[in-house]
């Protein structure tokens, strides 16, 4: 019975191979190409093996790929959410650190900037020294210091274009210097540069009635502008005097301050020689706080306000004389 099962197979089989055999040799050996096969040959084919053991297919790769991805992220995600509390405190407590470290640097860092900047910047707009004069002689402690300004108080600087810079001296410099150097300690205090102030100082004044000249290094810079800074003198400021044609606006003590008239080349000019009496009479006196009496004038100008008080004190003396005079003759 096995052999005659195992007989009709073979034959079967080799009458599959005859049939296909033609049809592949017909096929390599000739030069014409079938692109459709016989439907016939197919259908013999599948008759032929279909007492053939079946062959299951292998199973797809890709389904099982993708379904390990997906299981894959989803454990991600449920270990993630297991583990978000503790992650969750402990990231914040870092970035609260960092949030509260960085700027605590950064402001330590501007401060170390702005202090360096300052340190370069008060090098150019504070005065040099806060002794800007070297102590005065214990036999001078009672000598008034007065301070004058350079520009448009003991001269005036010009500029054309035909002959280029020139300075003109003011008319009373001169006597005004003399007679005042023998009750005052004299300083020049300019906003000009010493390259300026020396050359000027010694044609100004040949005799050295001046003391000492201070120029823009011994300033203040403070909104754009430079001021004299009557505090730095190492003098005692009841005994400082101020005159410039500016005084108000070039001091940083405007209580100390003498104003002027400023001098635009008037050929009959008299400021100074006119301020004379009033600066004698300071020396003479001495008061005990400059300040209290320059207030008293109360910004005027103080050369002819002198000038009227004298008069009236004159009046006055005079009559107080005739009525003692008229006493007497009782």
């Amino acid at each position: 019975m096995a052999s005659t099962v195992l007989r009709s197979r073979i034959v079967s089989r080799l009458r599959t191979v005859k049939t296909n055999g033609c049809g592949i040799n017909r096929k390599s050996f000739s030069s014409e190409t079938v692109s459709n096969p016989p439907k016939e040959a197919i259908i013999s084919a599948q008759s032929n093996l279909s007492d053939a053991q079946p062959v299951t297919p292998p199973p797809e790769a890709a389904p099982q790929v993708s379904e390990r991805k997906s299981g894959g992220i989803l454990k991600c995600w449920v270990y993630f959410f297991s583990c978000f509390p503790f992650f969750y405190v402990k990231y914040r407590g870092l970035l609260y650190s960092a949030a509260m470290t960085v700027p605590a640097k950064s402001i330590e860092l501007y401060l170390d900037l702005r202090r360096l900047v300052e340190d370069q910047v008060q090098g150019f707009t504070e005065p040099t020294s806060d002794k800007l004069l070297p102590d005065l002689h214990p036999a001078e402690q009672h000598v008034f210091t007065l301070v004058l300004d350079l520009n448009e108080t003991l001269l005036f600087t010009d500029w054309k274009r035909d002959r280029g810079w020139r300075t003109f001296k003011r008319p009373g410099v001169d006597p005004f210097l003399e007679h005042l150097a023998k009750f005052y300690e004299i300083i020049v205090y300019s906003d000009q540069l010493n390259m300026y102030v020396d050359p000027v100082c010694d044609r100004l004044d040949p005799n050295h009635y001046i003391r000492y000249r201070l120029s823009r290094g011994a300033t203040k810079y403070q909104d754009g502008k430079h001021y004299r800074d009557l505090s730095k003198l190492n003098r005692d400021p009841a005994k400082i005097l101020y005159v410039s044609g500016h005084a108000f606006d070039s001091s940083l003590q405007p209580e100390n301050c003498v104003p002027i008239k400023p001098y635009k080349l008037e050929t009959d000019d008299t400021a100074l020689l006119d301020l004379i009496p009033f600066l004698e009479y300071v020396a003479r006196n001495s008061p005990s706080d400059i300040r209290a009496v320059l207030k008293s004038y109360e910004r005027k100008d103080i050369a002819k306000e002198f000038l009227e008080r004298s008069k009236e004190y004159q009046r006055r003396m005079q009559e107080q004389r005739q009525q003692q005079r008229s006493l007497w003759r009782r």
